[in-house]
């Protein structure tokens, strides 16, 4: 299985925590002109450091009442996790890490997160908001580049595209992926081993559940991944087309490849995307949505296309991102999803509904 390279490095939560740290800025007429054009370019300036901060996400959920709930929106079904901020980007929003105790799978790895601004706005406190689950390639493990990276851009993409009109204004969840730094678990529960396909459909979900507005369909959950990332979140949404809907699958394998399978070829075909396209393409449905990225200067472009091919049929609908130049590696795959990904998968998936009473 090839590796990306790039970047950085209900469910109990624990938070690791820092000690607030204050930069002491001495050049006085600097910090009051940047104070004065704003909080957020104190921060883009790099003039306050709040890293290791506690973070609280959607302040004003808890003012709508349950009458109010809409159809189709749950509410935070807690607990509640302890956040503590990682990273801030310009337009004020922050990444925040917690460290979640997978109920079903008895795995513990730390989850990364961001939230939107449309998150916190009044006229979205009734409604629900889509999932993006986030997973690296490499190890995926003790981080998610995509969580501790912000320079790559994902989220930008993402504010971008929504202030564009291009994108929905996603949740991105950034777990681990992995159990430890020597093996790739292909996100399945290989018989003997840590249970990571249970920690990916199962806890990180449900962890989503526990703490922000989510949908409860299948229209409002999704994958991206790059590389080794980009197969966990294609055999995901493969595997259980009843929870989640589309993925962006970015320089990906097409089948299980992990040396821990030993030979247990039934377990490997339960988790081979193949069969399992085969599987629902017999079913008739439900209909998913698979994207493939891939970069002019990498190779696999032969595997997805004969993967489309053959499985791109009925309810397995299919499509292909070709990055022009694109290189393995995570700012080639975010170039891609603004190019097109991005809008592709919104198209599929649903989106927040703001309060046509609030302003």
């Amino acid at each position: 299985m090839q590796y990306d390279q790039q970047g950085d490095g209900g469910p109990m939560t624990k938070a690791r925590r820092r000690p607030k740290r204050l930069r002491q800025v001495l050049i006085v007429g600097g910090l009051a002109a940047v104070i004065a054009a704003g909080g957020g370019g104190a921060y883009k300036a790099g003039l306050f450091s709040d890293i290791g901060d506690p973070v609280s996400f959607g302040k004003i959920q808890e003012s709508a009442a349950a009458e109010e709930i809409r159809p189709g929106v749950l509410m935070p079904t807690g607990p509640k996790a302890e956040f503590e901020r990682t990273a801030r980007l310009p337009d004020g929003t922050q990444i925040a890490k917690t460290t979640l105790v997978g109920a079903k799978s008895g795995f513990t790895g730390d989850v990364w997160v961001w939230v939107p601004k449309e998150y916190d706005e009044p006229r979205y406190a009734k409604s629900a908001f889509p999932v993006l689950i986030s997973l690296p390639g490499g190890r995926g493990y003790p981080t998610n580049y995509w969580g501790t990276g912000p320079g790559l851009g994902l989220q930008q993409a993402v504010a971008d595209g929504v202030k564009d009109g291009t994108s929905l204004p996603f949740i991105l969840v950034m777990p681990v992926t992995n159990a430890d730094t020597k093996h790739h678990f292909d996100g399945s529960d290989i018989p003997g081993e840590p249970k990571m396909g249970t920690w990916m459909a199962d806890d990180v979900p449900d962890f989503a559940r526990a703490n922000f507005r989510t949908f409860t369909s299948r229209d409002g959950w999704a994958f991206m991944g790059s590389s080794a990332g980009g197969f966990n979140g294609f055999k995901q949404v493969l595997k259980y087309p009843e929870r989640f809907k589309a993925v962006i699958a970015s320089g990906v394998d097409i089948v299980p490849d992990s040396p821990l399978w030993r030979g247990n070829q039934q377990a490997m075909d339960e988790n081979n995307p193949e069969k399992l396209a085969e599987k629902l393409i017999a079913a008739g449905g439900p209909d998913v949505y698979v994207n493939f990225q891939i970069g002019t200067k990498e190779g696999g472009r032969d595997l997805a296309e004969k993967f489309m091919k053959e499985y791109g049929k009925g309810p397995v609908h299919t499509w292909l991102q070709v990055i022009q130049d694109g290189e393995h590696n995570g700012k080639s795959y975010v170039r891609g999803m603004r190019e097109g990904s991005l809008a592709w998968i919104s198209k599929v998936m649903q989106g927040p509904t703001p309060d046509p009473a609030v302003r």
